[in-house]
């Protein structure tokens, strides 16, 4: 198959560290191009994933697109540089909409973020001639209507992770500086367990430092740490000395790409019952859910875990390969509705 991917204008493929969906687009992109598939990648011209960027994407870099907001023409010369293939996958929210699209061409798009009421009327519109896929049961549920032809849980390349030991003492949270996050109730759980917490945030935009200043960074203690910004190796590295994450979430996530990293580190799940958690996180195996107010009661035992377990449930749900495959599986349908 020739298939065309289009990520977002305002991050390169793979991101240098947030960037949730340019690292899905980046694992499948690597993963069609290993299974023999021609791969064509509508995005910034910064990105460093190794398969062909598409003609007429390397004029502008994600800083330059972030700047100019100008998803739109990111949107149009993706959709021109990308005739000829056999099929398009749109990670944008706005790109399927969009009215000059290769005639003939099946045309798929996922659901990234909350299928809030004004969002699931824009997918509402793009369903008659494209199909859609969900990131989780819980994300699509209340939205029938939408006809979302799969539901495709997120993958992960474990070989870029070690499995760690657990054994640096404290326990982590890694996520963006947002109310939504829980970082609050991260430093206030693990205070009343009496634990050491290292928090790895992004924190760049006006919002993120404002919630980080006024709220966050007051309550920190002599245990509480944050270490900014990191991605790649140094957050799996942090990952796989805590003996737990801490993820109390406040609100339904549609899928949280960071817990399925810390298992895949050996590392269980301490998290609120929200949204995707009880898809991903199995409690008293992997992790433990329950309430914010039950977690740090639950903390101190997620130590005892076994981290071997946490890496198998990942191997066996959420690799890379799994991920994969289950898309090829949908693009090959497409192709058979489409003959």
């Amino acid at each position: 198959m020739r298939i065309g991917l289009i990520s977002s204008p305002w991050f390169a493929v793979p991101p240098t560290a947030y960037g949730g969906i340019e690292r899905v687009v980046d694992t499948l992109a690597r993963g069609f191009a290993a299974a023999g598939e021609d791969v064509l990648l509508a995005a910034p011209s910064d990105s460093s994933c190794p398969v062909p960027l598409a003609p007429g994407m390397r004029e502008t870099d994600s800083q330059d697109l972030g700047m100019s907001g100008s998803e739109m023409n990111h949107v149009i010369r993706a959709y021109e540089a990308l005739r000829g293939v056999d099929v398009i996958h749109d990670h944008t929210l706005i790109g399927p909409l969009y009215a000059h699209r290769p005639p003939g061409v099946p045309v798929a798009t996922t659901i990234h973020g909350r299928l809030l009421p004004e969002i699931a009327e824009i997918y509402r519109a793009m369903s008659r001639d494209t199909r859609i896929l969900g990131i989780s049961h819980d994300q699509v549920h209340e939205h029938p209507e939408l006809n979302v032809a799969r539901v495709i849980h997120h993958g992960m390349d474990l070989s870029e992770v070690p499995v760690g030991t657990g054994k640096g003492g404290y326990a982590c949270f890694v996520g963006r500086m947002s109310p939504d996050k829980g970082a609050l109730e991260a430093v206030r759980i693990a205070q009343a367990a009496g634990l050491p917490l290292r928090l790895a945030a992004k924190v760049s935009e006006p919002a993120e430092l404002e919630y980080f200043h006024d709220v966050v960074e007051p309550v920190l203690g002599p245990d509480d740490e944050f270490v900014g910004e990191i991605g790649g190796p140094e957050k799996y590295h942090l990952m796989g000395d805590a003996f737990a994450l801490l993820n109390p979430i406040q609100w339904p996530e549609p899928f949280g790409l960071v817990m399925i990293e810390a298992l895949a580190a050996g590392t269980p799940v301490v998290a609120t019952p929200s949204g995707s958690a009880p898809e991903i996180v199995d409690s008293g195996i992997t992790g433990y859910l329950a309430p914010a107010e039950e977690l740090s009661a639950l903390l101190p035992k997620a130590a005892g875990l076994d981290r071997a377990e946490c890496r198998r449930a990942v191997s066996e749900r959420f690799s890379a390969e799994r991920m994969v495959a289950d898309h090829l599986d949908f693009y090959r349908e497409l192709l058979a509705r489409r003959a």
